[in-house]
């Protein structure tokens, strides 16, 4: 039987939101921008990561169930045609009344012999009463499509606030880069003083072998430096979906990132979405409360009857109600029941915990940006004060005054206190990031 189903949906709007980020994630090259900002990389990462386009292909398979479940609404039309023909004496004898051709005088009702029949027929059918199981259907598929929405909100929030760690780690690892070629050029003017006054006899060999190590090691960590920017770079890639390509940043084009107002977790999209999924267990349980009540169905069909044989035809037509009532189904409608409730009761449990989990992230992420504020504030003074005591240590190096031994100790000190206000200043910017994730806030 071919089954017809007639149905209307308003698509308008969601094309008209979804058409820039098709235009962008169709073609992620033409986009891409030489340099990047942080906000040009999570909007881009939101158009293009594979993350996201997951999430959106969920919402699409949500809103496809909530059209399957309308389907019951309308009625279900069917056409249908069959050509037969037979000897059997109780399906010749229904073509000969079928068709019109019915002679009680003529007729041998154990043998009346060869038929044939074209059958057309077109049948009606439509459901007036489940116990609200239709309509407690689409509420939990309605409700399934705003899960989806709110699931595709937490994980672009995830992937804004890794995309900004990242952005903000390549700043990191190209100050990094800096004060270890900064250190290894300082090292490299003290070992040609170091050389000279060995030359001149005024260094011991040791002294000068101690600077020479001290070269090395500055160049060792001049390498993992490179490396960690190459590795940070390859990440910032991966998020925004990009296979290959060059990374250049500016990351003092924009300005700093506010901290939010509000410092609370209630419009974090995980605690919306398990709201959305207790709503939709709920309605999955009326789904299941509605197998103790009876089914009304309305039915009629129309055919035509025609044959060679005879030569005959002829048109019937049938009408009706049909009322269908569960009286004992094995205990499967109870289990059914007792299965929702079960879910509901999980999902309750599971918010509670979530309350908590998202309260304690909240909670974390301001001790976070605390403690980089107070950690920042102190490596700036410690960087500036390494930044003036090395200055100092050099001249007096060349003079002849302190040993190489101490000037390499100071060295070493001020590439620490510099890279130790590099990694504080990342870490507030990360912090202030990741309590906007917290409070459930956009980066941009």
């Amino acid at each position: 039987m071919i089954m017809y189903r007639i149905s209307i949906a308003l698509s308008v709007v969601l094309m008209a939101c979804l058409a820039p980020v098709l235009v962008v994630a169709g073609d992620p090259e033409a986009a891409r921008p030489t340099v990047w900002t942080a906000r040009q990389a999570v909007e881009f990462s939101l158009a293009n990561s594979p993350d996201s386009q997951v999430a959106l292909q969920r919402i699409e398979a949500a809103r496809a169930i909530v059209d399957q479940v309308k389907a019951g609404y309308y009625p279900q039309i069917g056409l249908n045609a069959e050509y037969t023909q037979t000897n059997n004496p109780m399906y010749s004898f229904g073509n000969i009344l079928n068709q019109g051709q019915f002679d009680a005088q003529s007729i041998d009702f154990n043998n009346p012999g060869r038929t044939d029949n074209l059958n057309l027929r077109a049948a009606l059918q439509y459901r007036f009463y489940n116990g609200g199981r239709d309509q407690a259907g689409v509420e939990a598929a309605e409700a399934g499509v705003v899960v989806s929405e709110l699931e595709q909100v937490a994980v672009q929030s995830r992937l804004g606030f890794e995309v900004v760690r990242t952005f903000h780690a390549i700043a990191q690892a190209m100050e990094m880069l800096d004060a270890h070629q900064a250190s290894v050029k300082a090292i490299g003017a003290s070992l040609v003083v170091a050389r000279a006054r060995f030359e001149a006899g005024d260094l011991l060999k040791a002294d000068l072998l101690n600077i020479e190590v001290q070269e090395s090691m500055a160049r060792e960590n001049l390498i993992l430096a490179e490396h960690s920017l190459e590795l940070s770079r390859k990440a910032f890639l991966h998020l925004l979906g990009l296979r290959e390509g060059q990374v250049f940043i500016d990351s003092f084009q924009e300005s700093e990132q506010m901290l939010p107002e509000e410092r609370s977790y209630v419009n974090r999209p995980e605690l919306k979405a398990i709201d959305g999924q207790i709503e939709a267990a709920e309605a999955e349980l009326r789904v299941a409360r509605g197998g103790l009540y009876p089914t009304v169905d309305g039915l009629a069909h129309y055919q035509i009857d025609g044959g060679l044989v005879l030569n005959g035809s002829g048109n019937s037509w049938m009408g009706g109600l049909r009322v269908n009532y569960p009286l004992f189904t094995g205990g499967k409608i109870e289990a059914d029941i007792a299965n929702a409730k079960a879910i509901i009761a999980r999902l309750t449990s599971e918010r509670k915990k979530l309350e908590l989990t998202l309260d304690f992230e909240v909670k974390q992420a301001e001790l976070a940006c605390k403690q980089a504020e107070q950690r920042l504030h102190v490596t700036e003074k410690m960087s500036e004060q390494a930044l003036e005591s090395a200055r100092l240590s050099r001249i007096r190096f060349k003079e002849g005054v302190i040993l190489a031994a101490d000037l390499m100790d100071i060295e070493t000190r001020l590439t620490e206190a510099q890279v130790r206000q590099t990694v504080a200043r990342t870490a507030i910017r990360v912090a202030v990031a990741d309590l906007r994730r917290a409070t459930g806030v956009p980066q941009f």
